[in-house]
């Protein structure tokens, strides 16, 4: 007897990516609330009378429905959940720049349900917020994406001797040493007690909330550490967005 087809209804998604998959039809990258990256294919959906084809939008809200027991599901349908209008401009631009850290770190049917709840809340920020908050945001989803892949080493102390951090004392996050005391040649370190309260933040009842407002007063050491821990993990020396936001602030 063969294995019953898994059907999934009304999940809680967002469109990371689209490729041609035939005249008519689209592969899609997804990410879901409750079962992680997927890959559905989207049949028909580029015919102008095919109904995914006005949904089928990056950053917006979505409730997908799917089926299939094969690497690659079958889209069922689709429903805009509405909330916010699309992001424009630089958040356009920064949230293309999630999708692509999502694409290359999260593994593919690996649920992360807070690191979901972390993505809507960044992007529902970048599509209503002021232009100043976006740099913050991308910066708690940066730390909240590697701490759920267990990628960052604890804040609170530093990483190789786990000797507690003196508060007055500056200190780096490098890729390959963790958290570490700065050297006279580190430019954006952060003093022991600043990451100790981003520490805090994350491990709070509301980490995007509290974290974001702690990370206002850190932008450029934050911005520049966890670049060179994303990278490193991604096995890239500039992201594929990072490097056409460098190209277009330069016209």
């Amino acid at each position: 007897m063969g294995s019953a087809i898994v059907r999934i209804s009304d999940e809680p998604a967002y469109v990371l990516h689209r490729y041609d998959w035939s005249e008519s039809s689209l592969i899609l990258e997804v990410f879901t609330r409750h079962h992680g990256r997927i890959a559905l294919v989207a049949k028909g959906a580029k015919k102008p009378s095919s109904a995914f084809r006005p949904v089928l939008l990056p950053l917006q809200p979505l409730q997908v429905s799917y089926g299939g027991d094969a690497d690659i599901r079958t889209l069922k349908a689709v429903e805009w959940v509405g909330g916010h209008v699309m992001p424009t401009g630089e958040a356009l631009l920064s949230g293309y720049y999630l999708n692509e850290l999502l694409l290359r770190l999260l593994a593919r049917d690996d649920p992360h349900a807070r690191l979901f709840d972390a993505y809507a809340a960044t992007v529902r920020v970048m599509a209503t917020e002021p232009a100043e908050l976006l740099q913050a945001c991308l910066r708690v989803f940066e730390l909240l994406l590697l701490r759920e892949i267990g990628l960052l080493p604890s804040l609170d102390c530093q990483t190789l001797t786990l000797a507690a951090l003196t508060p007055s004392q500056d200190y780096c996050l490098v890729p390959e040493g963790g958290l570490r005391q700065a050297h006279a040649e580190d430019r954006h370190a952060l003093a022991g007690d600043q990451w100790q309260s981003l520490q805090a933040a994350l491990d709070g009842a509301s980490p995007f909330t509290e974290t974001l407002r702690l990370s206002l007063g850190m932008m450029t050491p934050l911005r520049t550490q966890l670049r060179s821990l994303l990278n490193y993990h991604c096995g890239v020396g500039t992201l594929k967005t990072r490097q056409m936001m460098i190209d277009i602030q330069s016209l």
